[in-house]
């Protein structure tokens, strides 16, 4: 048995070079294939070239500059901008609104809303959430009564945005008037005056600010979420698990297009790709804000097919993002699959490419267990690529589209980001739509320098092991 099992050990370790070998053999095929090419051009066309110039007048020394010129001014003109990550920061709030699962059911029970089945319900959600005792809750939610206003979610949302805001001009050295686009997303708490307009009075930008001009100015992106009015106070069990899930967090982010900033700008944009899949009802309805039958109370509903939906929405952008980012050996790997099974009909299993060979780091949204533990067994990734979104999980919990920063702060931490290391970030949303960014590092990440990183103070006791149930005892 022990011999059976060496071989197969052995074959498993002969097969895996063998795909490597493959894999550089054909990831650099076209050179091969090309430089003889190249080299035999000059010597077999050169008479040619010399004889048509010469005898039609082609080339003077005028045309020659004009077009020169043209060339340059065309590709200036259409080459697409490249767009710099000078630096970003993740806001971490203050250890008195930490929220463990034995505090946030003890604060269910006082509100007095909730009916036996529901609390047991919202408990055995907790239980299975891979959250751990450290996430944030909203103040409001925290006090006993519980007292959700607009003032107090106002007080929460600015807490969490300048918090990041000031750690990030802290790190860059920014001018705050050299930031000529502002850009903050908050799905779930839209004010009047809005919170974009909350940023621009506290940081007293410029007058033009909401002008999409992009070039020679900074883009400050904020990220974050609103807790205090969406917690919902009915029983549908549906409406109750975002009760669960969403934890206080907040990213702020500067982007760039000026070519100055790339010496000291921490990553460039390769890739973004988007996908919608709103016009299918399911997708939209699959999260949705309404009342509830019961008490016409609001809350957020997330349907049963919200998996599958997201199921859908990924296997079609990592299907639009794989011709981008993949080696060659993978794609053709794919191609040849696809071949087989749907032209010759044969009886194999669907090929899934190795993403591991397109990136360094992957941060998947933490959007919950499940959504990790099917992206995980879907796509062949290992614990270590696993690492970082299962941690920000854990410490944090789903801080919606900033838990993104917190998985790429978590590497960073770790000091595992190195120059030219390529990142992978997949997040998700309501509609449904599933958006992916491919970053590649300009310079290798210090964690020693680095100011501000909520994991700083505490990374050297990750990772933990996350049971599956982590009983609340209450």
């Amino acid at each position: 048995m022990g011999i059976h099992e060496n071989k197969l050990s052995n074959s498993s370790v002969r097969l895996k070079y063998v795909k490597l070998g493959y894999h550089y053999m054909v990831s650099n095929a076209t050179y091969v294939c090309l430089l003889p090419l190249i080299i035999a051009l000059p010597h077999l066309f050169h008479d040619q070239f010399l004889h048509i110039f010469h005898h039609h007048d082609l080339i003077t020394p005028s045309s020659l500059i004009a077009l020169m010129i043209f060339l340059a001014t065309l590709y200036f003109v259409l080459r697409p901008r490249r767009v710099y990550l000078l630096d970003f920061a993740c806001f971490k709030p203050q250890p008195e609104l930490m929220c463990s699962g034995e505090t946030f059911i003890r604060q269910s029970k006082l509100a007095d809303c909730f009916s036996e089945e529901a609390l047991g319900f919202q408990k055995k959600i907790l239980e299975k959430s891979g959250y751990g005792p450290k996430t944030y809750a909203a103040e409001t939610l925290l006090e006993v009564p519980m007292k959700p206003s607009i003032a107090a979610a106002r007080k929460e949302v600015e807490m969490v945005m300048v918090g990041a805001i000031d750690q990030l001009l802290a790190k860059t050295g920014v001018n705050v008037k050299d930031i000529g686009i502002l850009v903050v997303n908050s799905s779930m708490f839209n004010p009047i005056p809005s919170l974009s307009a909350m940023v621009v009075n506290r940081y007293k930008l410029r007058g033009n600010i909401l002008s999409y001009n992009l070039a020679n100015s900074h883009a400050l992106v904020v990220s974050t979420e609103s807790m205090t009015l969406n917690y919902y106070r009915g029983n549908n069990r549906s409406m109750l698990i975002s009760n669960c899930l969403f934890r206080l967090g907040a990213a702020a982010i500067l982007l760039t297009n000026r070519l100055s900033d790339r010496r000291r700008a921490k990553y460039q944009l390769r890739h973004t790709v988007r996908t919608h899949k709103g016009s299918d009802d399911k997708s939209y309805e699959c999260v949705f804000q309404q009342e509830d039958e019961e008490a016409q109370k609001v809350g957020i509903t997330l349907s049963k097919d919200l998996l599958s939906v997201a199921g859908e929405a990924i296997k079609t952008n990592i299907t639009m993002l794989g011709p981008l980012v993949l080696p060659i050996s993978e794609q053709l790997l794919f191609l040849a699959n696809l071949i087989g099974r749907k032209v010759l009909k044969m009886k194999m299993k669907q090929y899934v490419p190795d993403f591991k060979t397109a990136f360094e780091h992957i941060c998947i949204h933490a959007g919950g267990r499940g959504v990790l533990d099917e992206l995980e067994k879907n796509l062949g990734l290992t614990q270590w690529f696993m690492e970082p979104s299962r941690m920000t999980l854990y410490r944090f919990g789903n801080t919606s589209s900033s838990c993104l920063w917190y998985e790429l702060a978590y590497s960073e931490a770790k000091g595992r980001v190195k120059k030219g290391d390529r990142i992978w970030q997949i997040g998700f949303g309501s509609g449904f739509k599933c958006n992916s960014a491919v970053w590649v590092a300009l310079r290798t990440v210090d964690p020693r320098t680095e100011k501000g990183n909520p994991w700083m103070d505490e990374i050297d006791e990750f990772p933990v092991h996350v049971p599956e149930v982590s009983p609340i005892l209450i």
